[in-house]
């Protein structure tokens, strides 16, 4: 069924929507397009645009024009865009001209059809049509395209010529909103299943046996039952049709349902139970020139036939609205088969299409009577194709305001049995600017199907599925020299993970490593951290860490080790020691700065090291000497006091015999503060590698809390 036909009765007075919505995300239609109860109601949505067109203007008196608003009112959509057209050709008058173009725009509105609705409206402003609200519908048919920035712009156009009319606002906050969906999707990913669509309408997959490998699904393609056309889209009638995936995932030829369950008229939206072998679906009578709105049927399944279908008796028996302008449709059980909720038009809801539910028997016949869902699940918009989740959670469809164009699913969290709060939009990308609908779960896995006739399908509505993929992680970088910048080739690269896993690699000629695909398996695991150590002979290690923990997309660590030149005797500056005035004891600052040493020591566990203590040229030499030794002994003595081996350190004082800064050259310098930024740059303390070859003690290890 078309779906989109359905939009159009969601506009207030417009006509009504018939049968056709029922079976897919129009508003119910007229009983001439797809098999979703909802069809009856997109004649109705005919019948309330065609108020509305009366009431726009004068109707165009010609011939054609009469045929084409009789048409337009009862919802055949297909013939009343011909007629409307025909109508134009003959008329004279500019004003009557504008109001044709006008109508041929509303006839796409209430089909979904948003590109040709958009064409149209545009043609009538040219036309000079005198009602603003063009400007209105032709944002609501750019943001049904995903043309969000060009839809605010229309907006904000009928809000200079209609102030007064609060719904730009609200479609502008929409489209904003949408656009930051997009912007910022969730974890789902979405892809056509390409071997179940047609070019025609195909939709509403239900999954027909226990291991969820046959689905079950509406389509309107050739092969269906019947050689009427449905005179609201122009498509077939739509049938249910079953296809099986084997082993590796494809699907096998579509294959119609037997006779017993199509027929000339619309089948759609089906469900089963938890056996899998009871099917309810929609059926939308068709006679010509008639309208018997939709109903739920039920079958018994044996083997791979069906049993005659008996009709659910849903509408209420006596009511002052007409049954036959009752549609009911889109059914869904819950996970202990006793309730079955549908969506229906009957009197007593939010308005447009509900949500109600009702109790089953084992012979999958109503108990007592319809219960509406209420305002936390249905508003004054449309709610169809509902879902009902193994957790409790209900999924369905929507147009209500706040979507993203179209009709769009939302979720509601299961707060008790058969009741559920507030509904969330799922958002991009199950979601889009066009009609989604129809969504179900495979089992408790989160994956499942879904239609919609966004762009990237076959046809018309098209079967999409949809996942959370698998998260893809690696570890990857380059190791270089500290000093020179250049790549260290054959550098060692080591992880060790939390989950017991342990693997190296010698970086490549330019110094890179990678760890992605590990054969069929991957390096890099979900919920893991791992330990990294960069190495290479003559050179001090570097370690680092990484983690997957609570990451919820896939993603590469890239890493630049920068690995410190240590061949032996070579001096090595650590971060600025501080010492008081004349005083060899370690500040909390020298002490700080001592912990880049200590994890040096603790990180290459083999290396024995000198520790060098400097002062500037002030003081006498012997002072000096005696000084800075003091402090490079101060320095160890912390470092023990952290756990290192004392054998593994020789404190060292230099004194003032290896200035970095000559007292010729201080002697130079302009001002004070140059003067003594150079003599603190001879107070300094270094550290070289003296051997390479120490072995740790058993349970060696520093301790680092002081």
């Amino acid at each position: 069924m078309p779906r989109r036909a359905g939009d159009a009765k969601n506009r207030g007075s417009e006509p009504n929507e018939g049968d056709f919505d029922y079976f897919r995300p129009v508003p119910f239609s007229t009983g001439n397009t797809h098999p979703d109860p909802m069809i009856d109601l997109k004649k109705l949505l005919a019948g309330m645009m065609f108020m509305v067109l009366c009431t726009a203007g004068a109707m165009a008196q010609n011939r054609e024009a009469k045929d084409a608003d009789e048409a337009f009112k009862k919802g055949f959509f297909f013939d009343a865009i011909e007629l409307y057209k025909k109508a134009y050709t003959t008329e004279k008058k500019a004003s009557e001209k504008a109001v044709l173009i006008f109508k041929v725009g509303e006839v796409y509105r209430a089909m979904g059809d948003a590109e040709n609705a958009e064409v149209w409206y545009e043609k009538a402003n040219k036309a000079q049509y005198p009602d603003p609200i063009t400007y209105y519908y032709i944002g609501e048919a750019l943001k049904e395209q995903g043309k969000y920035a060009q839809a605010i712009a229309a907006y904000n156009k009928y809000k200079e010529k209609n102030p007064g009319d609060m719904r730009a606002d609200a479609s502008l906050a929409a489209s904003q909103q949408a656009q930051a969906w997009i912007d910022h999707p969730t974890q789902y990913k979405v892809d056509p299943e390409v071997l179940l669509n047609s070019p025609q309408y195909d939709f509403s997959a239900a999954f027909s046996d226990k291991r969820n490998s046959d689905v079950v699904f509406a389509s309107s393609r050739p092969a269906s039952t019947g050689t009427e056309t449905d005179k609201i889209l122009g498509e077939s009638f739509t049938d249910l049709f079953a296809s099986s995936r084997d082993k590796l995932g494809k699907w096998s030829e579509p294959v119609r349902l037997p006779p017993a369950i199509n027929t000339p008229a619309h089948e759609g939206s089906a469900t089963f139970n938890e056996k899998r072998n009871m099917m309810f679906f929609t059926r939308c009578p068709h006679e010509k020139k008639k309208s018997f709105g939709c109903d739920i049927w039920v079958t018994k399944k044996v083997g791979s036939n069906y049993s005659e279908p008996v009709m659910l008796p849903l509408k209420p028996e006596q009511d002052k609205q007409d049954t036959t302008t009752i549609t009911i449709g889109h059914p869904t059980l819950s996970p202990d088969d006793n309730t079955l909720v549908f969506s229906s038009n009957m009197k007593g809801g939010q308005g447009g299409k509900d949500l109600w539910k009702v109790g089953i028997n084992k012979e999958g016949m109503p108990v007592g009577k319809p219960v509406n869902l209420g305002k936390e699940i249905n508003t004054p918009k449309d709610e169809m194709f509902p879902f009902w989740r193994n957790n409790g959670d209900l999924y369905f469809a929507s147009n209500r305001i706040g979507g993203m164009g179209g009709m769009d699913i939302y979720r509601a969290t299961k707060t008790g049995e058969g009741t559920w709060g507030h509904a969330e939009n799922m958002k991009s990308p199950v979601n889009s600017a066009g009609d989604d609908f129809s969504i179900i779960f495979d089992g408790d896995e989160d994956r499942g199907f879904f239609t919609s006739n966004r762009p990237g399908g076959k046809g018309e509505d098209d079967i999409w599925r949809f996942y959370v993929p698998d998260m893809l992680f690696a570890l990857q970088g380059v190791v270089k020299d500290k000093v020179t910048g250049e790549p260290l080739p054959d550098a060692k690269v080591e992880v060790v993970g939390t989950d017991g896993s342990n693997f190296s690699a010698l970086a490549d000629g330019n110094g890179g490593f990678n760890f992605e695909e590990k054969g069929n398996d991957r390096y890099i695991k979900e919920n893991t951290s791992y330990t990294i150590r960069a190495s290479k002979d003559n050179y001090l290690v570097v370690n680092d860490q990484i983690t997957t923990v609570g990451l919820t997309e896939s993603t590469t660590f890239v890493k630049e080790y920068l690995l410190q030149p240590a061949a032996k005797n070579m001096a090595i500056e650590l971060p600025e020691v501080q010492f008081e005035l004349d005083k060899a004891s370690l500040t909390p600052q020298g002490k700080d700065s001592l912990q880049t040493l200590y994890r040096t020591l603790v990180e290459n566990p083999t290396i024995v090291i000198e520790l060098a203590a400097h002062t500037d040229t002030r003081g006498s030499d012997a002072y000096n000497m005696n000084l800075s030794q003091n402090r490079a002994q101060s320095c160890v003595n912390y470092l023990v006091s952290l756990g290192i081996d004392p054998a593994r350190m020789v404190a060292k004082g230099y004194g003032e015999t290896r200035t970095r800064i000559s007292d010729a050259e201080i002697a130079k310098m302009a001002t004070t503060e140059e003067k003594e930024a150079a003599h603190q740059k001879n107070r300094r303390v270094e550290f070289s590698v003296k051997s390479f070859d120490y072995v740790p003690k058993a349970n060696e290890q520093g301790t680092g809390t002081n």
